[in-house]
């Protein structure tokens, strides 16, 4: 039996996910810790640091505990985080406010001016491949700049969500590639800081942290880290990368072409390509994979699973409450859904609950039922719940087939790809097969362990991943529902064109 141990965090916007694996990729053991997020004002999302490190430390603590093994047999740890974090740091390592997290569209006014200033967004799409939103890295630290010049003035670095991890890990201020890349200031010939992108958009390059592999032994772990983890003091740590890169590693989609659907609280359709691929017009880039040969084609959609959660807490009715009891409600929708046949019997889910990135960025943009009758049911309205997510990620893979990459067959991670039903309505709207991996939500902190035996030196090749991870179910596409999706697809991005300009007015006032 293999003695020799890896732990992966994935940090993401609803908790830590943690796991123990051994050196071959076996899961052992799986921890979760909740955190909050705050809204302090409209636009605006916030967590506490200390959540992050305290969730990171509690996950460890219990894996550790809770398995038995000898803490000094995990050969070392890495974490994944969400991404499009901000937080000012002092040089003393202490948060300056609480972390602006991925979702926070604060920022839309600098971003307007960003834009303006470098040309338009035509000028945009066609260099950069992405137009930059509220939501973007930049944009965020343009706000601190002008909204907050006291906690500005005082930073030292800016780290993402990783980063601080990292640093309270290691006491080193380090981000990784795939970080970098998406704060659009990044060189991507030598994947470190480009002094011309930053002088463009004003990025204070000096509160830029250190750029670090995401397979590189990074640090340490220090005493107090050690203690909170239940870990050795020295107990190596890899640099690690944002959830998204972390995703296709977990999901053992490593070569050009691959395709990862991740359906959590926010949907991602990832895809594996050798080189950067621009589709900014869809409001998908390529961002730097783990691989430092690869990149990662990402198309982020707000609110995937979090639609559904919203239903769920929100108009779910007393008959699928009691049948949950003590249990699961969302495993009962999905019982439910599965009665209601394709096409909602006519009902339509606009599922911009939160804004869009893709494949359209419009921070405007809210969720909406279309054409609800006298004769519609709930159960109508949640089956165009699960439709509308996959119809908004079929026009992400229509996105992407324009540059070549039909990814006709596609690996599902994170919590959506627990439900079969909805497995089964993302292979009949897209028309591609789908392989639901095992162990989905728990892909991203697979990825980031599996990080470990690659930097350790354990691993030959990084496509050794490969044969690690394991598919629990495949979905084909059922033919006799194309011509109803076929439709309701283009009736789908109608519905965009047709809305699209109602929420600008309504939730702009321009």
């Amino acid at each position: 039996m293999n003695d020799k141990y890896v732990i992966g965090h994935d940090a993401g916007t609803g908790g830590d996910k943690a796991v123990l694996a051994r050196t071959t990729g076996e899961v052992v053991a799986t921890e979760f810790e909740p955190y909050g997020i705050s809204h302090p004002a409209q636009g605006c999302a916030e967590q506490d640091p200390i959540e992050w490190w305290d969730g990171v430390a509690a996950t460890t603590r219990r894996l550790v505990s809770k398995t038995g093994i000898d803490p000094k047999s995990v050969a070392g740890i890495a974490f994944s985080s969400q991404m499009l974090g901000v937080l000012p740091m002092t040089e003393e390592g202490e948060p300056l406010c609480p972390g602006i997290i991925w979702m926070d569209c604060r920022a839309e006014d600098q971003a307007r001016r960003i834009v303006r200033k470098l040309g338009g967004e035509w000028v945009l799409i066609r260099v950069a491949g992405a137009v930059p939103s509220g939501k973007d890295v930049i944009c965020k630290i343009k706000w601190l700049e002008e909204e907050q010049p006291e906690v500005y003035n005082r930073t030292h670095v800016f780290l993402d969500v990783k980063g601080y991890l990292v640093y309270r890990a290691t006491g080193r201020f380090v981000t990784d590639p795939s970080a970098a890349s998406v704060t659009g200031v990044m060189d991507k010939k030598t994947r470190g800081w480009s002094g011309l992108m930053t002088k463009l958009l004003g990025m204070p390059l000096d509160k830029m942290p250190e750029i670090a592999g995401s397979l590189e032994v990074v640090g340490e772990l220090k005493r107090d880290a050690a203690e909170q983890m239940g870990l050795p003091e020295g107990t190596p740590v890899v640099g690690g990368m944002g959830d998204a890169p972390a995703g296709p590693i977990g999901a053992g989609a490593l070569d050009h072409g691959d395709s990862v659907v991740s359906i959590g609280t926010s949907g991602l359709l990832l895809i594996m390509v050798s080189k950067p691929v621009n589709l900014g017009r869809y409001g998908m880039a390529s961002t730097a994979a783990a691989d430092p040969n690869m990149w990662l084609l990402i198309g982020e959609m707000n609110t995937a699973g979090g639609s559904l959660t919203w239903f769920a807490d929100q108009l779910a009715g007393r008959e699928e409450r009691e049948r949950a009891g003590e249990g699961s409600l969302l495993e009962v929708l999905n019982e439910v859904v599965a009665g209601v046949p394709p096409g909602a019997r006519g009902i339509m889910f606009a599922p911009w609950m939160y804004g869009e990135r893709a494949p359209v960025t419009d921070t405007a943009l809210r969720g909406a039922f279309i054409n609800v009758s006298i004769n519609s049911t709930r159960e109508d309205m949640l089956r165009s719940v699960y439709e509308g997510v996959a119809l908004n990620f079929r026009w992400m893979f229509e996105a992407a087939e324009t540059k070549k990459l039909p990814c006709e067959t596609v690996r599902a991670i994170a919590g959506g790809a627990l439900s079969d039903p909805w497995m089964q309505i993302f292979a009949d709207v897209t028309g591609r097969r789908f392989e639901a991996v095992e162990n989905p939500q728990e892909a991203g902190a697979i990825g980031a362990a599996l990080a470990v035996p690659v930097a350790l030196g354990i691993y030959d090749d990084y496509k050794d991943i490969k044969q690690v991870v394991k598919v629990r179910k495949t979905f084909e596409p059922d033919t006799n529902n194309k011509k109803t999706y076929d439709e309701l697809f283009a009736h789908f991005k109608d519905m965009y064109e047709r809305l699209s300009p109602f929420y600008k007015s309504l939730n702009r006032g321009d």
